[in-house]
C-alpha cells in the first residue's frame, strides 16, 4: 500500500468529514428513506430513490475516506522553504504571458487547484518537487506546453 503524504490539518478535516457522514448523513438518510417508504408505492417514489442513491453515494464516501486515511502519512510543514517541497508556497511565472500563479504543494487528498493547493503528484507538482527560485521548469498540460521560471519558494 502506497503511503499518501497530508498536512495534520488535512487529515483532520478527512476525519471530521467521515465522523460527519458515519454519525449525522447516514442516520439522516435512513430516517429519509423510511419516511419515503411511508408514502406509498415505490415504483413511482420519487423521494425514496432519490434518498436510495443519496445512501449509495454516502456509503461510497464512508469507503473512499477510510481507505484513504488509512493510505496517510502525516507531514508537518514548516517553511519558509529554500526549495518547492510538500507544504512549500511556490509562485511561477508563465515564460510566455508572464502571468504568474501561486500554489502550495500538499498531498492529492488535499488537491484543490481552484484555491491554489495542488498535489504532489500532478504533472505541475512534479515538475516543480525540488526547484529553487529561478529555475525553469516545462509542463505538459492539457493547453499544451507550458514553459515556467519558479519566482518565488516559501
Amino acid at each position: 500500500m502506497e503511503t499518501m503524504p497530508i498536512t495534520k490539518n488535512g487529515y483532520e478535516n478527512l476525519k471530521k468529514e467521515l465522523e460527519r457522514l458515519i454519525n449525522v448523513d447516514r442516520p439522516a438518510n435512513v430516517k429519509a428513506i423510511e419516511e419515503a417508504r411511508s408514502h406509498g408505492d415505490l415504483w413511482e417514489n420519487a423521494e425514496y430513490h432519490a434518498a436510495k442513491e443519496r445512501q449509495s453515494f454516502i456509503e461510497g464516501r464512508i469507503q473512499e475516506l477510510q481507505v484513504a486515511l488509512g493510505e496517510c502519512q502525516i507531514i508537518e510543514v514548516a517553511g519558509p522553504y529554500k526549495k518547492a517541497v510538500f507544504g512549500a508556497t511556490v509562485t511561477v511565472e508563465n515564460s510566455e504571458t508572464g502571468e504568474q500563479s501561486t500554489y502550495t504543494l500538499l498531498g492529492p487528498y488535499e488537491s484543490a487547484p481552484e484555491k491554489g493547493r495542488i498535489s504532489v503528484t500532478s504533472p505541475l507538482g512534479r515538475a516543480l518537487i525540488g526547484k529553487e527560485e529561478g529555475d525553469e521548469i516545462q509542463v505538459k498540460t492539457p493547453k499544451g506546453v507550458q514553459h515556467l521560471e519558479v519566482v518565488e519558494v516559501l
